[in-house]
């Protein structure tokens, strides 16, 4: 059942990004969330988020869509929970070939009930990077391709 509804909320901004609201996609962040992107940039609070992402939906991400593969859900107790995935962002009706980034979400159940992400991570993977690294050191290949 948690982890239907945690699903349901990553789902949920997947729909306010790909909608181009800022405001529904920050809706699904705690108050005082953390969010980091693939560039480093770190943005605090569910405001901030929201007013930067509509500014983003405005500009560089008009008419995109967010992919995103949630490859593990891990509770952590009764109300906290890490989410690993893999995403990428394209076009409308161009979705992306490879999903190159991977994402880590927390989530919190919060005093209403409510599985918000009070943490978000983004890291654009390096593939070249990775296959020289396996090559070279295979025991640091993760399960996790």
């Amino acid at each position: 059942m948690d982890t239907e509804r945690i699903t349901a909320r990553i789902k949920s901004t997947v729909e306010a990004w790909d909608a181009g609201d800022g405001a529904a996609y920050a809706a699904g962040f705690t108050a005082d969330a953390t969010y980091v992107t693939w560039v480093g940039t770190v943005y605090r609070g569910r405001e901030e988020i929201g007013r930067a992402h509509q500014a983003l939906f405005d500009k560089f991400l008009q008419g995109s869509i967010l992919v995103d593969d949630i490859a593990e859900i891990r509770l952590l107790g009764p109300d906290t929970a890490v989410v690993t995935s893999r995403g990428d962002v394209g076009k409308r009706g161009a979705e992306p070939a490879k999903l190159t980034k991977v994402q880590t979400y927390t989530l919190v159940r919060e005093a209403d009930g409510e599985w918000r992400i009070a943490a978000f991570q983004n890291t654009k993977r390096k593939a070249l990077m990775e296959k020289i690294s396996f090559a070279f050191a295979p025991d640091t290949a993760p399960a996790w391709g």
